[in-house]
């Protein structure tokens, strides 16, 4: 079974590539490809073929997936960006903050 150290909805920090230092929320998580789709991040242009009569065609942006090696969890407590340790809380395993030692 593949896990992330990201779920959807957590707010990261983009590592490097064109948007290195953004801020972003977590839409979508593909464990199985290690990949992430964070919004308004990785804009890309694709080409759109109108399908119906009287639709438009035309060039569309939209958010591209990245690795989740590339993004790095922000802590909501001490908003900073940190890594993701894990502690056991009776049966079900916890996410702590490095820094700060918040539960998320």
């Amino acid at each position: 079974m593949n896990t992330l150290h990201v779920k959807t909805g957590d707010t990261v920090l983009v590592l490097s590539g064109k948007s290195k230092g953004v801020r972003g929320e977590v839409v979508a998580v593909s464990a199985k490809e290690k990949k992430v789709i964070v919004k308004k991040v990785n804009i890309v242009t694709k080409h759109v073929k109108p399908r119906k009569m009287g639709e438009a065609g035309g060039l569309i942006e939209a958010e591209s997936a990245l690795y989740a090696s590339k993004v790095q969890l922000v802590c909501p407590k001490c908003n900073e960006a940190t890594r993701v340790g894990h502690k056991k809380d009776g049966k079900n395993a916890v996410r702590i903050c490095k820094k700060c030692g918040n539960e998320f």
